[in-house]
């Protein structure tokens, strides 16, 4: 076991944990699988998390940032508000390389909602997304690229209910998901909808 200064440690700590958390559940990961995993003691995980649950809490909170973060790199260099808001509704983590694991978790975390805490980290999680993509239905009608019929908070809630239900569908491959026999797809028609393209 190599000795990695505390910042190091606890992201090596936080990635093996989500790989964990993503393919045993909550419930069924142990400090112990945690510890043997990561190739170190359970003294050395409670150095940097009082509990697993800390821990799980921990990743739902790095998931967001890393999510808007993701989010921020992608929008930075669009020409106009219309295509930032394009490139965000295609920018969903759920079914990325990156963010799958991640979001794994998240979905894990769903199943967790009767721990306050847990749930709570899922309300901050929810809320900064929420926060972030509203912020692009501003700009996007102040640009007049998108109708002020409805506010701002409401698409970007109707948005993200979308990209969920999306990303919980996409990776069960179900035939034909998410575009029709012409060839039209889920995200053309989002577009479409908001933008007024197509």
């Amino acid at each position: 076991m190599s000795r990695l200064p505390a910042a190091q440690r606890r992201t090596q700590l936080l990635d093996t944990a989500a790989q964990l958390f993503a393919e045993r559940g909550y419930a069924k990961t142990t400090t112990a699988l945690l510890a043997k995993a990561a190739g170190v003691t359970e003294p050395i995980i409670y150095r940097h998390f009082a509990s697993k649950r800390e821990m799980f809490i921990a990743l739902i909170d790095r998931t967001g940032q890393d999510t808007i973060r993701t989010w921020e790199q992608q929008l930075a260099d669009a020409p106009d508000p219309a295509e930032r808001l394009r490139r965000l509704i295609g920018a969903n983590p759920m079914v990325t390389d990156q963010g799958q694991g991640a979001y794994r978790v998240i979905v894990q975390a769903m199943t967790e909602i009767d721990d306050e805490l847990i749930r709570e980290a899922l309300q901050r999680h929810m809320a900064a997304l929420h926060r972030f993509v509203a912020e692009e239905i501003v700009r996007a009608q102040q640009a007049v690229k998108v109708s002020r019929r409805l506010s701002p908070e409401i698409i970007a809630w109707m948005l993200l209910h979308l990209g969920l239900g999306f990303g919980i569908l996409a990776p069960i491959g179900v035939p034909g998901h998410a575009r029709d026999e012409s060839g039209a797809t889920v995200r053309q028609a989002i577009e479409s909808l908001l933008l007024g393209e197509g």
